[in-house]
């Protein structure tokens, strides 16, 4: 759902208070936590979509890793999980097994069980995981804890949702699918791993809402303005060539239109990477937020583990608006 809609719903879903739940969704977060006692708590998620890709195992590889993605943003170790399947009568059973074992590829790859599921007929195919893990509650990571100060490092070149736009239309090289398709599906758990023992102050996932609009619920959690340098952003291969032309999800044009009141984009960036910054993605890097020296040892641990990464930004005090596209 687009986020406006999204946030006009959930304001009239009524609510319990728990005070074991440290993490809900009034946060916009990654994934819910609750507390089992001081030193463990339970992190959830849940996670699903229709096909981005043509191959059916490469669609559940890619799903699986978006659904352990959220785990790994607050910090946590995914343990088990359970499938979502949606599929239609008129196609082949063996497609829906193919999606079935791309995901538990990811999931074996994640050191994490397959604990069961849930299927259900649908007009289209839509694949993904409910995931539970585990964190020290004394050391989970949410989105809403950045500092004045802080560097961001995020984990993955951005363009997704411009590529698979034009992938419907058969445009992309055989190269820029590939980089497209191992971006997607390559798990968050090694930048995860490279974080630990770090002063990381805030952590979120990249996804639906684009890097302009997580990175808005990051500084408005916070109450700080986050400074984005364009151009220092990490693109996918044709990203930017494919956004000149024109092939701009309509999820991105939501999420201008919702999050753009809260972003200032100065006049020097290119259409093209302001529209890459709004661009939603699908199982997208994580961005970290910690103090620019231990950053540097984050982008260091990075580099040994070959996890793609870069410093993209800073944040400040609040000056009135949360991202500034610099």
């Amino acid at each position: 759902m687009a986020p406006g809609a999204l946030a006009q719903v959930l304001r009239k879903i009524p609510n319990l208070p728990n005070e074991n739940l440290l993490v809900g969704y009034d946060t916009s977060d990654d994934a819910c936590v609750y507390r089992i006692s001081d030193e463990l708590a339970l992190v959830q998620t849940v996670d699903f979509f229709p096909p981005m890709v043509d191959d059916p195992f490469q669609f559940g590889q890619i799903a699986a890793a978006n659904a352990l993605s959220d785990v790994y943003a607050m910090g946590g170790q995914p343990t088990h999980a359970m499938n979502l399947l949606c599929f239609p009568e008129c196609l082949d059973l063996e497609i829906a097994a193919e999606i079935l074992a791309g995901g538990a590829d990811k999931v074996r790859e994640a050191g994490c069980t397959i604990a069961g599921g849930h299927s259900i007929n649908d007009k289209e195919p839509k694949y993904g995981l409910c995931v539970s893990g585990f964190v020290d509650p004394r050391k989970m990571l949410t989105n809403s804890a950045v500092k004045p100060g802080d560097c961001l490092v995020l984990t993955k070149p951005i363009g997704t949702g411009i590529l698979t736009t034009a992938a419907k239309g058969g445009l992309l090289t055989p190269e820029e699918e590939r980089s497209m398709v191992d971006t997607m599906r390559t798990l968050n758990r090694a930048a995860s791993l490279c974080a630990q023992g770090l002063p990381v102050h805030a952590c979120t996932d990249i996804t639906g809402f684009g890097l302009a609009g997580h990175l808005c619920e990051m500084a408005q959690g916070s109450q700080t303005s986050i400074y984005l340098e364009a151009g220092t952003v990490p693109v996918l291969p044709g990203v930017l060539q494919w956004a000149r032309m024109g092939m701009i999800p309509a999820g991105a044009y939501r999420n201008r239109k919702y999050f753009g009141p809260r972003v200032k984009v100065a006049d020097t960036v290119p259409t093209e990477l302001s529209d890459a910054v709004f661009d939603p993605q699908t199982s997208g890097g994580l961005l970290f937020s910690l103090p620019e020296p231990e950053a540097k040892d984050l982008l260091a641990r990075l580099q040994d583990a070959n996890v793609p990464a870069a410093v993209i930004g800073y944040a400040s005090t609040f000056d009135g608006i949360s991202v500034h596209v610099v």
